[in-house]
Order: C-alpha cells, then sequence, then structure tokens
C-alpha cells in the first residue's frame, strides 16, 4: 500500500505523485514494485535490502540514488516478542523521496498526523530523514515505558507463584530490550554520517540534529537502564527459585530421616530371632513408643538446625 504525500504546513495526501511529494509505501504489493521500478527507476538492490529483517541501520548511494536504512520499533500483539524493530528504507533522489517498509506500524501514521497537527514544515530530505529518526527516537521510548510495566507485572505475578510462563515473558522482554539497544545503537551511529552527506548549506539544521541526537541517547540510556533492571530481575529469581528447590530437598531429606527410624526398628524386630522382649508384656506399645519417640527426638533436632 502507498501514499502520497505532499508536505503542506504538514504532509497532506495527494491522489497521485508530485514531484518533491513523500511516498509512503508499507507492505508493498506486486502493483506498488511495479510503480517504484519502472515509474520512479528506483534501484532494485534497494528494495531487497530493504526486505531483509536483520539489514542493519547504514547508508548507500547509487548513481544519483541514496538508501538510507534505519531501524523503527514496532508492537506486534500476537507474538511472544511482542516488541522488535524492523528496517525501514528511505530513497531519495533531487525530486523523489520514498520509504519503504515490509511492515504496516504506527510510527509513520503517528508521525504524518504529528506534522499536521503541528503545521511541520519539511523543506528537504535531509530534515525529513532527521524528523524520522526523530519520530522513532520517541516511540523508543513510549514502547520502553510499555516494556517497564510488562516487567512490573510480571514481578508481581512471580513474587504470589514463580510460574515458568512468568520467567519466559521476562526472558522475552530482555530480547526485546536486546533488540531496541543494537537498532538504537545504530541508528546513533548511522545520523553521525549524514552530515558529511548533507554539508550543503540549505542542508543545514544544528538545532533539529541536537534534538535528534538527545532523543536517540535518552531512548538508549532507558535501554540500558531497564535492560540493568531486568536483569537483577531474572538472576535474583532464579536465586530464589534455586533457594526454593533447597529448602524442599531438605525438608524431603528431613522427612526421610525421620520416617526412617521406625521403620529401621521395625525391620530389626522383624528378624527370625529371638528379640528377649516378646515375654515382656505391651511390648509392641513400647517398641511403637520407642520408635516415635526417636522420631519426635529427630524432628526437633531437624527443627532447630531449620531443616524444616
Amino acid at each position: 500500500m502507498r501514499k502520497y504525500l505532499f508536505c503542506e504546513n504538514g504532509f497532506v495526501e495527494k491522489p497521485q505523485w508530485l514531484p518533491n511529494c513523500w511516498v509512503n509505501v508499507e507492505q508493498p504489493t506486486e502493483n506498488d514494485f511495479d510503480f517504484l521500478e519502472n515509474h520512479l527507476k528506483v534501484p532494485v538492490s534497494f528494495l531487497h535490502d530493504i526486505a531483509d529483517d536483520d539489514e542493519r541501520p547504514r547508508i548507500d548511494t547509487e548513481g544519483d540514488w541514496l538508501l538510507t536504512i534505519l531501524r523503527i520499533p514496532v508492537f506486534e500483539k500476537d507474538k511472544a516478542i511482542t516488541y522488535t524493530t524492523v528496517p525501514i528504507g528511505v530513497i531519495t533522489n533531487n525530486e523523489i523521496i520514498v520509504s519503504v517498509c515490509y511492515r504496516s506500524t504506527a510510527m509513520l501514521s503517528d508521525f504524518i498526523e504529528y506534522t499536521r497537527r503541528k503545521s511541520i514544515t519539511v523543506p528537504n530530505k535531509y530534515e525529513f530523514i532527521l524528523r524520522l529518526i526523530y519520530s522513532s527516537a520517541v516511540w523508543y521510548l513510549k514502547y520502553l515505558k510499555q516494556i517497564n510495566n510488562e516487567v512490573t507485572n510480571a514481578e508481581k505475578e512471580l513474587q504470589r507463584s514463580i510460574r515458568n510462563e512468568d520467567l519466559l515473558r521476562l526472558m522475552n522482554l530482555q530480547k526485546c530490550l536486546v533488540y531496541f539497544n543494537t537498532s538504537i545503537r545504530g541508528n546513533e551511529m548511522m545520523i553521525s554520517k549524514l552530515p558529511k552527506i548533507f554539508h550543503e548549506k540549505d542542508y543545514q539544521n544544528p538545532e533539529l540534529l541536537d534534538d535528534v541526537m538527545i532523543e536517540l541517547r535518552q531512548a538508549h540510556n532507558m535501554v540500558n537502564i531497564y535492560s540493568d533492571i531486568l536483569t537483577g530481575t531474572m538472576d535474583a529469581f532464579a536465586s530464589i527459585i534455586s533457594n526454593n528447590v533447597n529448602t524442599i530437598m531438605k525438608r524431603m531429606t528431613s522427612l526421610s530421616i525421620i520416617l526412617m527410624v521406625p521403620t529401621l526398628i521395625a525391620s530389626f524386630y522383624g528378624m527370625n530371632v529371638d528379640i528377649h522382649v516378646e515375654k515382656i508384656p505391651h511390648a509392641f506399645s513400647l517398641i511403637v513408643f520407642f520408635s516415635i519417640s526417636l522420631s519426635a527426638m529427630a524432628f526437633v533436632i531437624f527443627r532447630k538446625i531449620k531443616w524444616f
């Protein structure tokens, strides 16, 4: 699906392509590929690069074309790893700006709506790329807060009862943070190369560049903080699980020893030999009482050493 967006105090959708308008393509179809390749003459190699889910943020050129690949956050509710990142390619020429993403994301629609709400004018492709990175950083921060809330909820569930599902949930959230951390670092490295490409005076906007770098650093710092917290939480619960297993094993061992005492005595008196007490009145009751006393003594000892 593609949209033609022209900047008029915000990006306004047009019925057809115009020079210097933004062609936004999400989940491209064969018709979209045909338009990009045959009408706009977009290099096919660029489209193939963007299709790779593991593509890292980078800049590439081919003739007069410039490819800028970013990684933006997405939320996928029906998958085990709900928060991840996907590549989006910004392909630019003298009169053409094309963005291609093989996933449908909430970030792009929000970015378009934000430019309309704030009546933002994007004068050139350099500023367009910067604002797109700025929007991605904002969405990284938004998803990071949601991840932190999910970690808090999972911790509360684990405090009530430790279940494998909750531990797997924390592990998947930790993977999300790893993906975010790698993608944000890649975007930071990529954005540092843009001023060398767009070095003309018309492209300079140091204030916007500073704002973008601040948002990216903040997102990076938050990822590191949440990752450290989650790692500590996982280690703490792993220690708790190990401690619980040790406690259960101690109790089972203690119980086995307590039950072993009357079993041992009964085994002795079950031998086919003279036991010298068969003529004593109430011998059976005395043996049972003696066995119970030894078991009680063992129980008291284990209670003192906190094995029970």
